[in-house]
């Protein structure tokens, strides 16, 4: 259940926000929801793999541990990665469209969740300062809001162009740790580089100029980091 409200720095000006990490706060997944606008920084870190969801729309994930409810990258409390996907940054916070109430257009909101392990009335970060105005926590959560609410936009529209460019494939990925066991993980996608070269001039022009090619390139390239999983799980099997 949740309690989400409109927020606002008069019934709200005391709360605080919990920034930790944990599985109190849902952080213990081996898979989230990336979104284009924040392609750079995840293909850094993690594979990123496209897969279709319930509607059968291409979503894109952060492969974050192999096996069901493991994220590799969490240690107790530390998120041990220089970026964590904006879905979970955004903790107790949402943007819905809100009726302005003078006849206008809705505007897109900040509400947060009352209910949310992350918000404490003593504990944590504030999110006003003391004469009302944002304190730098909530800047960042606007921020990051932001980075989602651009994203959902932008992804239709990306993956459209995908498939009309027929550029996604499915892909293998086949792990063998150091201690015998393995993993197939089926029904991933991925931009097929070979395809992607082979695009006309036209086609390329088109895909820069809307900013798909680098989103291609950075899906591409974040494959690299499977190896980087495989290291991570070899090392918490071996650690006492």
């Amino acid at each position: 259940m949740t309690n989400r409200v409109l927020l606002n720095n008069v019934d709200h000006a005391e709360l605080r926000v919990i920034t930790g990490h944990g599985s109190r706060f849902g952080d213990t997944i081996n898979l989230a929801l990336v979104l284009p606008t924040e392609f750079e920084e995840v293909q850094r870190e993690y594979p990123i793999l496209l897969r279709k969801d319930q509607n059968g729309d291409y979503q894109a994930v952060a492969l974050l541990g192999l096996d069901r409810d493991e994220n590799l990258f969490l240690d107790d409390e530390v998120w041990g990665a220089r970026y964590v996907p904006a879905v979970q940054q955004r903790g107790a916070f949402s943007i819905a469209l809100q009726d302005p109430g003078d006849g206008s257009e809705p505007a897109p909101m900040i509400h947060v969740d009352l209910d949310h392990p992350r918000i404490s009335s003593g504990e944590g970060q504030p999110l006003f300062l003391p004469a009302g105005g944002n304190a730098p926590y909530l800047q960042h959560v606007m921020s990051v809001l932001g980075t989602i609410y651009d994203g959902l936009d932008v992804a239709p529209q990306m993956y459209a162009a995908f498939v009309a460019l027929d550029l996604i494939a499915p892909v293998d990925i086949n792990i063998a740790l150091d201690g015998g066991a393995s993993y197939d993980l089926p029904d991933f996608h991925t931009i097929d580089a070979d395809r992607l070269s082979a695009l006309s001039g036209a086609d390329l022009e088109r895909m820069h100029k809307a900013g798909l090619l680098r989103a291609a390139q950075w899906i591409i390239s974040s494959l690299g980091n499977v190896q980087h999983l495989v290291e991570l799980k070899n090392r918490r099997l071996t650690t006492p």
